[in-house]
């Protein structure tokens, strides 16, 4: 938790004043950090999972294994429906979803299929993934 502590503090939250924090492990157990980024016009707000993930994959990593999402919530609060559609582009089905609070230090643990059992994912398109 305290990585996740030190990466909060560079969440780019001027509007909400709602951090986020989030580290992505791959399959390789190598770790990327990612925080919430907003924007002055509100739908080019970027949330910290998607860019953890982001950060992954343009280092190289290509599986995901889990992901923690952090805030400074009384309880730990869960995915965006967006970011849990890249984390099924990324994860598997059994992907482990840790979410933190950060203010009272409750975990829960999760699922990626629990959390979106009915993700689209690129087997539907015919083609597969690449």
């Amino acid at each position: 938790m305290s990585r996740l502590r030190s990466i909060i503090e560079r969440s780019y939250s001027p509007y909400s004043g709602f951090r986020v924090a989030s580290i992505v492990v791959d399959e390789e157990d190598r770790a990327y950090p990612g925080v919430n980024v907003e924007n002055a016009s509100y739908g080019l707000t970027v949330c910290a999972e998607r860019i953890a993930i982001f950060n992954a994959i343009t280092n190289g990593a290509r599986r995901i294994k889990k992901i923690y999402v952090a805030s400074e919530t009384r309880e730990p609060v869960p995915p965006c429906g967006a970011c849990l559609q890249v984390m099924a582009e990324h994860g598997s089905p059994d992907m482990e979803v840790i979410l933190v609070s950060l203010t009272s230090g409750a975990i829960r643990r999760y699922r990626l299929k629990d959390l979106l059992p009915h993700a689209f994912t690129p087997d539907m398109l015919g083609r597969g993934k690449k």
